[in-house]
């Protein structure tokens, strides 16, 4: 996964006439970006610091019994523009370790979204998603120290 991709042309006219596949890595055309968060350690720390940061206060409702959950549509909405920048955002990379961190986030971000459309759901239901979306930001923090090794060595020379 964490391979670029390379355009495969024949070049008849350089090898006096036999076709010989030359490979071209042209930025330009390349539609997806190889690595976001991976070329740079400042993105996976501060993925972390965000993720972690969402856990503690995750955890912290739960440790002092606060289980109300928000149930208006300006919040839905929010959920819904972050759902649609994280999916952009996971399937823009080439990177299975981005990937695997930001597919983490959607999960999160669509559990928030369903338990904000859901008026009728009981405190133990909210306490046990409390549980369940800490996890994930847990998850989602341990995740992104995965992308502070960078990228793989062949990428960096290409």
């Amino acid at each position: 996964m964490d391979r670029p991709i390379e355009n495969e042309r024949t070049d008849a006219d350089s090898r006096a006439g036999s076709a010989q596949p030359r490979r071209e890595h042209n930025a330009s055309r390349q539609r997806h970006s190889d690595h976001l968060m991976c070329r740079t350690p400042l993105w996976g720390v501060a993925g972390f610091l965000g993720c972690a940061y969402f856990a503690w206060v995750s955890f912290g409702h739960v440790s002092r019994s606060e289980y109300e959950w928000p149930h208006d549509y300006w919040t839905a909405a929010t959920y819904i523009v972050w759902i649609i920048l994280l999916a952009a955002l996971a399937l823009d990379t080439r990177c299975l370790r981005e990937r695997l961190f930001f597919g983490v986030l959607v999960t999160n971000f669509v559990v928030g979204f369903a338990l904000t459309l859901w008026h009728g759901i009981s405190t133990s239901e909210v306490h046990t998603a409390r549980i369940g979306t800490g996890a994930l930001w847990g998850l989602a923090a341990l995740m992104s120290l995965t992308t502070l090794s960078g990228a793989p060595e062949s990428r960096r020379n290409s």
